[in-house]
């Protein structure tokens, strides 16, 4: 990984944690999960070192790979819940990476990390299936607050009983003979078929379900999704609303979310409470 864009400033602690001292995390919510088992890919060992362990100092689990081959070799031999994934790698970029995985596991979430004013990285990685960006330089608690935010998305029973219980309310919605079971987190197609979503599609999906035929600017859109941190003006919302659209109205198929140009996003179809 190239170093440009870092600064040991930018990630207080960096010294002591490659003298191997360690600087604390300010007090702040726990990890939702601690069992919770994060890939990092990282080729840069200092770097990789340091995730791991601000990973591992609040409750998660990490490994530490420098490439796609020991990616390979890890998710053979473990459980994984989230990769950590940078985008610039000797050899198979992260996005290559990035590709490959969504083609053999397409709800495994991914964070890619990516350079500075990186736009056209980003919008590529988030176009390709990745679930949230990771833009250098990075501090600890963004770090932080971006895996918490996925796993969320991902597996809300992370969060505790009671809070995966109430998460949105666990009910049946069907829409153009789609079904959206929130209790187990599975959409359905007018088939049967269960149809795999990332969180963030998952929670976009949820969002207009919960709002149709109302226009959702963008910014309404991250803060109903439970989204990305990324400001809103940024173009991973039409991204994301353009990969939710491919999977539920394919090619030729009933259009379902109308762009409301200057303001936002409309869902179209009836939307029905099952339970």
């Amino acid at each position: 990984m190239s170093d440009e864009g870092w600064s040991e400033a930018a990630w207080p602690g960096m010294n002591a944690a490659r003298r191997g001292g360690s600087p604390p995390e300010p007090p702040g919510r726990p990890s939702l999960a601690p069992e919770a088992h994060v890939l990092v890919v990282e080729d840069d060992a200092p770097m990789r070192h340091l995730i791991g362990r601000l990973l591992r100092e609040n409750g998660f689990r990490a490994t530490g790979v420098r490439d796609g081959r020991e990616m390979r070799e890890t998710l053979r031999h473990a459980e994984v819940d989230l990769i950590l994934l940078d985008v610039m790698l000797p050899g198979e970029s992260g996005l290559d990476l990035l590709r490959e995985l969504r083609r053999e596991q397409t709800s495994l979430p991914v964070v890619m990390v990516t350079a500075k004013g990186a736009e056209a990285e980003r919008v590529l990685g988030l176009e390709l299936g990745a679930d949230d960006y990771l833009p250098k330089p990075f501090g600890r608690r963004e770090l932080l607050a971006r895996v918490r935010a996925v796993l969320r998305r991902a597996r809300p029973t992370a969060a505790g009983p009671e809070e995966a219980a109430a998460h949105r309310g666990a009910r049946q919605l069907r829409f153009d003979d789609w079904t959206v079971d929130t209790a187990r987190r599975e959409v359905l197609a007018p088939g049967g078929a269960v149809v795999d979503f990332s969180g963030a599609e998952y929670d976009l999906l949820l969002a207009f379900l919960e709002h149709p035929h109302r226009v959702l600017a963008r910014d309404q859109i991250l803060e109903l999704s439970r989204g990305r941190l990324a400001d809103p003006n940024d173009r991973s919302v039409d991204v994301l609303v353009s990969r939710l659209r491919r999977k539920l109205e394919g090619e030729g198929g009933t259009a379902m979310i109308k762009t409301v140009r200057g303001s936002g996003y409309m869902f179209l179809p009836q939307v029905e409470r099952l339970a």
